[in-house]
C-alpha cells in the first residue's frame, strides 16, 4: 500500500510544464466568484456573518511559467477569512501569504470581496425601525509599492427636481389667480380649504429613486466604519429611502423631499463636501445616478476628493 505522500508525488502536474510557444508575463491570474462566509463589523460593534463572493489573484511575472497554484490561494483564503472579521491588518496578512505561497512567481496580490450587510434604520417620526441592506465591496492590493485598501457601498435616496418644483409652483399660482378674485377680499378659511383640495395642488414636481455609489480609500491604520460613512452621506442628502413607514413617517418624508430639492449635480456636491470633511479618508470617488421619472435615461454626476493621481482620474 502506498502512503498518501507517495500517492501525491505520482499525480501528474502539467502546470509546471513550460510551453515555449506561449510565453508572456500576466497581469493577474486567479479565481473569481469564490463563495465563502465573511464576518464584518459595520461600525456598531455587531459582527455579522455574510455570504460573500471573492476574487483572489496574483500576477505571474515569469513568462516561461505556465500557471500559478490556485489551490494555495483558495486554502489561504478559507483559513484567513474564517479566522477573524474583515480588517485592514488581516487582509494585508492574507495578501502577504498569497505572495509567500508563490515564491518567485508573483510580486503583486489582489483581493476583491463583495457581500451585503444589514443596518437597522429608525423611522422618521413614528418610533419604529427596520432593516436596510447595503452592498459592500472591499478591494485590497499588495505589491512593491505597499498595501492599498478601498471600501465601496451605495446609498439609495429620493431626489425631487428643483426645475419641476418651480414649474409646479407657477401652475399653482395661476390656479389660485383663477379661483380667487384679486380685486376682492381674501377669506382665510376659503384659502385654507383651497390649499387642502386637489385644486390647490394642480401640479406636483417629479421625484425619482436615486443611487449614490461610493468608493473610499482609507488612511493607514483606520478601521472600517461603514455606518459612519452611510450616516454622513444620508444626512447630507436628507432623503434616504425608508424602512418601516407609518403615515406620519410618509408625511415627514414628503416634507424632507420638499426641503431637499436637488439636481444630480447638487447631490454629488453635497456628498463631496460630507466626505471631504471625513479625516479618515485618503480619497473617494462618487457616482450619483438620478433614475429619471421624466426621461427614459438617467441623470449622472461624478465627484472625487481631487487627490493627484487618485480616483478623480478614473
Amino acid at each position: 500500500m502506498h502512503s498518501h505522500e507517495n500517492t501525491t508525488r505520482l499525480l501528474p502536474d502539467v502546470a509546471v510544464q513550460a510551453q515555449p510557444h506561449l510565453r508572456g508575463a500576466l497581469d493577474w491570474v486567479g479565481m473569481d466568484g469564490i463563495e465563502v462566509p465573511v464576518r464584518f463589523d459595520a461600525g456598531d460593534g455587531e459582527v455579522q456573518r455574510a455570504n460573500a463572493q471573492v476574487g483572489a489573484f496574483v500576477n505571474l511575472v515569469h513568462p516561461d511559467k505556465r500557471g500559478i497554484h490556485m489551490s494555495r490561494l483558495y486554502l489561504l483564503l478559507d483559513h484567513h477569512l474564517g479566522a477573524q472579521p474583515l480588517g485592514a491588518a488581516m487582509l494585508e496578512n492574507l495578501l502577504r501569504a498569497f505572495l509567500e505561497s508563490h515564491g518567485e512567481l508573483s510580486d503583486h496580490a489582489r483581493l476583491s470581496i463583495r457581500f451585503d450587510v444589514l443596518v437597522r434604520r429608525n423611522a422618521l417620526r413614528s418610533g419604529h425601525s427596520g432593516w436596510r441592506s447595503y452592498p459592500v465591496s472591499v478591494e485590497a492590493c499588495l505589491g512593491p509599492q505597499g498595501f492599498r485598501l478601498e471600501l465601496g457601498t451605495e446609498v439609495v435616496y429620493s431626489s425631487t427636481c428643483p426645475a419641476s418644483a418651480a414649474l409646479s409652483r407657477q401652475l399653482i399660482q395661476e390656479q389660485f389667480a383663477k379661483d380667487f378674485d384679486a380685486a376682492g377680499p381674501v377669506d382665510h378659511a376659503a384659502v385654507l380649504a383651497w390649499l387642502g383640495s386637489e385644486r390647490g395642488i394642480v401640479a406636483t414636481p417629479h421625484a425619482q429613486r436615486s443611487v449614490a455609489r461610493l468608493l473610499v480609500r482609507l488612511n493607514e491604520g483606520v478601521p472600517f466604519d461603514l455606518i459612519d460613512t452611510l450616516d454622513r452621506v444620508e444626512h447630507a442628502l436628507g432623503t434616504p429611502v425608508q424602512t418601516a413607514v407609518k403615515r406620519e413617517d410618509e408625511q415627514a418624508f414628503a416634507l424632507a423631499n420638499g426641503g431637499n430639492l436637488m439636481f444630480c449635480e447638487d447631490a454629488a456636491r453635497r456628498i463631496q463636501q460630507a466626505l471631504d470633511a471625513d479625516e479618515r479618508l485618503a480619497d473617494f470617488h462618487v457616482r450619483v445616478e438620478h433614475q429619471e421619472s421624466l426621461h427614459p435615461h438617467d441623470a449622472v454626476a461624478y465627484a472625487s476628493k481631487g487627490v493627484p493621481g487618485g480616483f478623480g482620474s478614473l
